[in-house]
């Protein structure tokens, strides 16, 4: 699995989401870098990786990871995804053994009923127009108003994106082997499965965009209901692709989650001593506002 480190210090991985690879992380790869060893991946059919022979799925791409991870002695790792990867991440933790920590940005594959069928037409009619357009992607990108129809479901704030960043992403999507089936699988494939309260040890973090127009925010709800050791972290302003719309507490929220220790949720603590553990976090993590709050408090 092709890959790049950066900086030194505690491992930790990055996984993009679908069409992506590893420069989708570009807006905060430098920051976490100062703090941690950054391992950033393209998943097999994405960037540089040779796709799957057989078939492309989230659970076969969570054996690949975990093959990936084993065979590097990375077993165990801090681990950050984004939306497709961000389930992924959440996958790996549910199996247990994989990943330590993780933090979940808009996570994909907790939509219900019409959700779907609205994912997978969107964003099956948007990869289209941009194979049809890929000649002159770069030009459009570089236009203002170009990145702002082409991400108007991605970003909450299109406009303000490097124009590299979003031309090197939209020209990935149209690159990949892989996009087309795992778009389907996403839709349509085998559902998310969960991990009982108390189940997961390290800290689980998933965070969301209140302006998401991909993974609908009401669907972090039954991410928390299925993953109930997890606390949730909303990002205001910000759209599918926190790390973009708000790069610096993006960095932010991953180096404070993944330095702590075990969650409350995880650790069974009484709702007073919670409360407590919460307020400390809050104070921690500072200018971050309404930061992590316990699953139970959003339900």
């Amino acid at each position: 699995m092709h890959h790049i480190r950066r900086g030194t210090g505690k491992p930790l991985l990055l996984i993009h989401g679908l069409g992506g690879h590893w420069q989708s992380w570009n807006p905060i790869l430098a920051d976490l870098a100062t703090r941690r060893e950054v391992i950033a991946v393209d998943l097999p059919g994405f960037g540089q990786t040779p796709r799957l022979a057989g078939e492309t799925s989230i659970r076969t791409l969570a054996d690949e990871t975990a093959a990936f991870l084993h065979a590097n002695g990375l077993s165990g790792i801090d681990a950050v995804g984004s939306s497709m990867g961000a389930r992924l991440v959440l996958e790996l933790a549910r199996r247990g053994g994989s990943v330590g920590g993780v933090v979940a940005l808009n996570p994909g594959g907790f939509w219900q009923g019409w959700e779907r069928h609205a994912f997978f037409s969107s964003i099956y009619l948007s990869i289209r127009l941009l194979r049809l357009l890929r000649p002159v992607l770069p030009a459009i990108c570089a236009n203002p108003l170009g990145r702002a129809l082409l991400l108007a479901q991605f970003s909450a704030r299109p406009t303000r994106l490097a124009p590299d960043t979003v031309s090197d992403e939209l020209c990935s999507y149209v690159a990949s082997p892989a996009f087309d089936e795992l778009l389907a699988e996403l839709a349509y494939g085998e559902e998310q499965q969960g991990a009982p309260r108390n189940s997961i040890a390290h800290p689980l973090v998933i965070g969301w965009g209140r302006r998401d127009r991909v993974c609908f925010p009401r669907q972090a709800a039954r991410a928390l209901a299925l993953f109930p050791d997890a606390q949730l972290h909303w990002f205001d302003r910000c759209g599918h692709f926190p790390h973009w719309d708000a790069p610096a507490q993006t960095v932010e929220l991953i180096l404070s989650a993944l330095a702590g220790a075990r969650t409350d949720a995880a650790a069974g603590l009484s709702h007073e001593h919670h409360a407590q553990r919460r307020t400390e976090q809050r104070g921690k993590i500072g200018a971050l506002g309404p930061s992590l709050i316990h699953a139970k408090d959003n339900q």
